[in-house]
């Protein structure tokens, strides 16, 4: 079996040139909006709690409600800002409105207020957050509080929904006429209104949570919120075309397992409108039991080209799917979790750090945060920080954990920006060309006040960050708030006619075969870039003629070569970017550094494995999935002489025993020692046969190799190369294993190849007597059907067009079984 080479997909950091021609960032104003925002100044206390404090306000989750959820909006010349006045026993709703021309701030109250938790106005509740939207194509202002679900608790059955609206043009009256006259009263006179005009879905109504509002190039004012519940929810959203409210649209089922997925799941995440499309971005909550999420997993993305975001629907590839989408899988793009060592029950930790945005050159940007909460792993505590980024005409994601991490991330032009406090409690801008992982502090308050949180808003490459002090007290329930409106110093003036080489970087290494991603921007100074070619050694090896600028490009033969772009504007004219030199180097086939493999006995077909502890025997196994099978090669120099160490991914490196080791001569045992370690009987050296892709590994220069012995021992002996128990294939664990390979311990339907080309095999493991297959399109038209008596069936895939597909198993019990199956 070929081993599969590492691809560098990496995008190198743009030349800080590029970065620093962008004008500067500066602060523009600073406005203080109340110094009565509202405020838990009391004791987090449980869920059950019903006492009311005297001496505080306590809370349920966390203490400050202002700013937070979507608070913020920019519309015309005017910011809009919702929050809650305290103290304790005021708690009313309030929408300022501030116009950034004639610097008049006017404020409305509502009668409405703050609603605690289930009702227990006394305890403070995060997530009754006032979501504020504007429509374009009437200029209404609309105001949508969130009740958590509050249509379950008996003390709201009248009282579910507070949904505030406007007249007409309301948004842009002189600063004299914004009054609460503008808004529509309820029949019940308070503003108070319990149905969006245009839906009378009441049972849905009723349980929505975490409202926000989003508005498409269409002038549409959209409303996005989760129904239902953690592990068993969905995002759906509402439309107001300037008359009146369609609705609702599921993105995503409820009840996912009735449905083809393999369990139930919810949403964490949000729906926005960015760069010309309706896009999702989330990490689900998966209603599984013994996995190694404790709570959420997985980075998922998908977009639609339709403005009304009821059809064409796709994943990052723009495969199509249909909604509302039951199979998450369809659109998962990374597994953070996989970046921390432990597979143990409930203990990947993945909360907090999640957000996503597109730049307006298309370049997809994930950032998220991944604990291992092990007990028992050497990695236990581990937090890794992760950036998982697409750039504009690339196929794939990239992940790094190179990055200090955030917990927001935005995106204006063709930046993205990480916005936040520093630890002194000021603001910081951090700014990234799309597509690269560089991000630059561009901006850093030293002085002035500080602040506990913020809510971020960009317009017209401003920054509008609505922020609260920290008046260092924490024993007053009320607090200042202040806007800040921040330049980020983007340069929408002219453009000089120029070409710029992004990747490859300088003195960039790949290996032969490796895919190099040639990307590089172009602007002109009159009339439009026409195309981009790229250039290696002087010949043309592929033109792009539309932004963004990119090439997939692999080289035919090793060596050196003068990588440089060349753009074409209107009237013909052309420019050369700089030349990058870079270098396709031979792989060696040999080098079995950088990869964890599982090791395969050529004769047995079984799998080494580590049974832990010092001085026990190796085993062999049927399956090489679980940790104990995985094994790092690490390099280690004695003598002079390049020998590895083979070290268990669970345990320590390997000895190689002699002819005295009890229990057995020449037994191959686990040890405590950490590589790289020089011991003789811990070393050892890899012969590569090229021809068959195989290996042997030798215990240091002795003549004896490991060796599946007939008795079932693993050992170190003297044997010639035909005898092929001395004969292993390393296959990577990044690289499927067939299904007779896998130990298949509940009910499952498995597919391999997968990806498939000419054609596949559809097995079934612990599975009562199968009747028939069926396969189906993305879009679910029925592709292939067949009746099935066997454990498993070949199917030829020659009538398949590339794409995603859903297989389909039905038992005698009529019980259905789901994969999904790739067709390249």
């Amino acid at each position: 079996m070929k081993r599969i080479a590492l691809k560098h997909f990496v995008f190198s950091i743009l030349l800080f040139a590029v970065v620093f021609s962008q004008a500067q960032v500066t602060l523009e104003s600073e406005i203080k909006i109340t110094d009565l925002a509202m405020y838990f100044d009391g004791n987090k206390v449980s869920l059950n709690t019903t006492t009311n404090n005297p001496n505080g306000y306590d809370y349920v989750y966390g203490r400050s409600l202002t700013p937070h959820g979507d608070c913020i909006k920019v519309y015309d010349k005017f910011v809009f800002l919702t929050w809650y006045r305290g103290g304790k026993n005021d708690r009313h709703v309030m929408l300022t409105r501030y116009n950034t021309e004639t610097e008049t701030m006017k404020t409305i109250e509502f009668p409405h207020q703050h609603t605690g938790y289930n009702g227990r106005w006394w305890i403070g509740e995060t997530h009754n957050t006032i979501a504020v939207g504007i429509c374009p194509k009437d200029e209404t202002i609309h105001m949508v509080y969130d009740m958590h679900r509050n249509g379950n608790v008996p003390a709201f059955s009248n009282d579910y929904l507070r949904y505030s609206y406007t007249t007409a043009n309301a948004a842009t009256v002189p600063d004299e006429q914004f009054t609460i006259d503008l808004f529509v009263q309820s029949p019940n006179n308070n503003y108070k209104h319990l149905a969006f005009p245009g839906i009378n879905d009441v049972n849905t109504t009723k349980l929505l949570t975490y409202p926000a509002f989003f508005t498409n190039d269409q002038g549409d004012l959209f409303m996005k919120n989760r129904f239902g519940y953690s592990k068993n929810g969905k995002f759906l959203f509402a439309k107001y075309d300037g008359t009146d409210w369609e609705g609702y649209t599921d993105f995503n089922r409820m009840q996912a397992s009735s449905h083809g997925s393999p369990y139930n799941w919810g949403l964490y995440g949000d729906i926005k409108y960015i760069n010309g499309k309706i896009r999702i971005g989330f990490q689900q909550r998966a209603g599984l039991n013994n996995d190694k999420y404790i709570y959420q997993n997985g980075f998922y993305y998908a977009y639609s080209d339709d403005p009304s975001g009821l059809t064409q629907w796709k994943d990052h590839e723009g495969t199509g799917f249909t909604r509302p989408l039951a199979v998450s899988d369809l659109i998962k793009i990374s597994e953070p979790g996989d970046l921390v060592t432990t597979t143990e029950k409930d203990k990947v930790y993945m909360v907090g750090g999640f957000d996503w945005t597109v730049t307006d050159n298309n370049d997809i940007h994930f950032i998220g945060r991944v604990k291992d909460n092990s007990t028992t792993s050497s990695t236990a505590g581990q937090t890794k920080q992760v950036h998982t980024y697409k750039p504009a005409g690339a196929s794939n994601f990239i992940t790094t954990t190179d990055f200090s991490g955030a917990e927001t991330l935005y995106a204006s032009g063709d930046y993205v920006y990480i916005i936040g406090l520093n630890s002194s409690g000021r603001p910081f801008v951090e700014r990234a060309l799309g597509g690269t992982n560089s991000f630059t502090r561009v901006y850093e308050a030293t002085s002035g006040k500080r602040f506990r949180k913020g809510q971020v808003y960009i317009k017209n490459g401003r920054l509008y960050y609505y922020l609260l002090e920290n008046n260092s007290s924490d024993s007053d329930d009320t607090q200042p708030t202040y806007l800040q409106i921040i330049d980020l110093g983007i340069d929408n003036g002219p453009k000089s006619f120029a070409v710029t080489l992004i990747t490859p970087s300088d003195n960039d290494s790949f290996e032969e075969g490796d895919i190099v991603q040639l990307y590089a921007t172009a602007t002109a100074d009159e009339g439009e870039i026409t195309k981009v070619e790229f250039y290696a050694n002087n010949a043309l090896i592929g033109e792009d003629n539309t932004s963004p600028y990119s090439l997939d490009w692999t080289p035919s033969t090793t060596g050196i070569y003068a990588i440089k772009a060349k753009a074409y504007k209107t009237g013909g004219d052309s420019i050369i970017s700089s030349e990058v030199t870079i270098e396709v180097t031979e792989v060696d086939e040999s080098d079995l550094t950088g990869d964890v493999y599982r090791l395969r006995n050529v004769a047995t077909g079984k799998f080494l494995g580590d049974e832990g502890g010092s001085a026990n025997p190796v085993s062999m196994n049927d399956t090489g999935e679980d940790t104990n099978k995985h094994w790092n090669f690490v390099k280690t120099n004695v003598g002079g002489t390049d020998y590895f160490n083979i070290d268990s991914e669970t345990n320590g490196i390997l000895r190689a025993t002699g002819a005295g080791f009890a229990p057995g001569a020449y037994l191959v045992v686990s040890t405590g020692k950490v590589a790289p370690a020089g011991d003789t009987d811990k070393i050892w050296t890899v012969h590569y046969n090229e021809t068959d892709d195989t290996f042997r590994f030798e215990s240091k220069d002795n003549g004896r190799f490991l060796y599946h012995d007939a008795s079932g021992s693993v050992t170190n002996i003297s044997a010639p190369e035909t005898d092929i128990r001395s004969v292993w294939e390393a296959i990577s664990t990044s690289e499927s294993l067939s299904i007779t390979d896998e130990a298949l311990r509940s009910p499952s339907i498995k597919i391999y190849p997968n990806p498939a080309r000419d054609k596949f095999t559809v097995a079934f493991q612990n599975i009562s007597t199968i009747r028939r297959v069926e396969i189906y399109s993305i879009l679910g038209k029925l592709v292939y059907q067949n009746s099935i008596s066997k454990s498993k069936q070949e199917i030829e895939s020659s009538d398949f067009t590339a794409g995603v597909y859903i297989v389909k198993a039905f038992s005698d019990s009529n019980k259905e079984f789901h994969t999904k199956l790739v067709i390249k």
